[in-house]
């Protein structure tokens, strides 16, 4: 059975809302399904190899970055609300997970190269998790990194330093060999992101 489902990515600042159209085959062979409130995308369909530029200016793949359960989130560092506290959930996650037993990583990709160098996400970074990553790289890199993750950003119109971007708001998890398994909305708990990754990590 082939099916449609539109996934509303809150786009902010703008008052609008962006959406990821995935195709969903049902499949009885999904290891995550008892895991997810939603088995309803074909996760197969989200994400894809990248090469993009970490927080030490060296050049890394998607499988250097990836080789633990992984939280991955998109945005920028001057997002005034939003983008901290996402972070901020994922790494507490983190430190549940790590409580547990659970190595797990967290991820956050800058799209705005010009602000976010890599030092700049090196402090961003390194204040909510001593071992999250901060990523960025050329704006075509991102580009492509960010539409194989179907993830939608739009810069404001702006004559100044102070632009914003409207941005989705989904963090991604990601397992080694598996690719994105889940998609984590901001409204979710870090108790329950760390439920939820340390199950899908348990049948990886």
């Amino acid at each position: 059975m082939n099916r449609k489902i539109l996934l509303a990515g809150a786009v902010l600042f703008a008052g609008t809302a962006g959406a990821l159209a995935l195709s969903y085959v049902a499949s009885p062979r999904d290891p995550f399904a008892s895991c997810r409130d939603n088995n309803m995308v074909d996760y197969a369909e989200i994400g894809g190899p990248f090469t993009l530029t970490d927080e030490t200016g060296a050049t890394v793949r998607d499988s250097d970055i990836v080789d633990r359960p992984t939280l991955l989130y998109i945005g920028y560092t001057f997002c005034p609300d939003v983008c901290p506290l996402d972070n901020m959930r994922n790494a507490d996650a983190l430190y549940l997970l790590a409580e547990r037993g659970v190595d797990a990583r967290a991820v956050f990709v800058s799209v705005d190269p010009a602000r976010d160098t890599p030092e700049v996400l090196a402090d961003f970074t390194d204040f909510f998790h001593p071992e999250m990553i901060g990523l960025t790289g050329e704006q075509d890199s991102i580009a492509r990194m960010a539409d194989a993750y179907h993830a939608v950003y739009e810069f404001r119109e702006s004559d100044d330093e102070y632009y914003l971007i409207d941005h989705s708001t989904y963090t991604y998890v990601i397992l080694p060999g598996h690719g994105v398994v889940e998609l984590v909305a901001r409204d979710d708990a870090a108790e329950d992101v760390a439920a939820l990754t340390q199950c899908l990590a348990d049948r990886a």
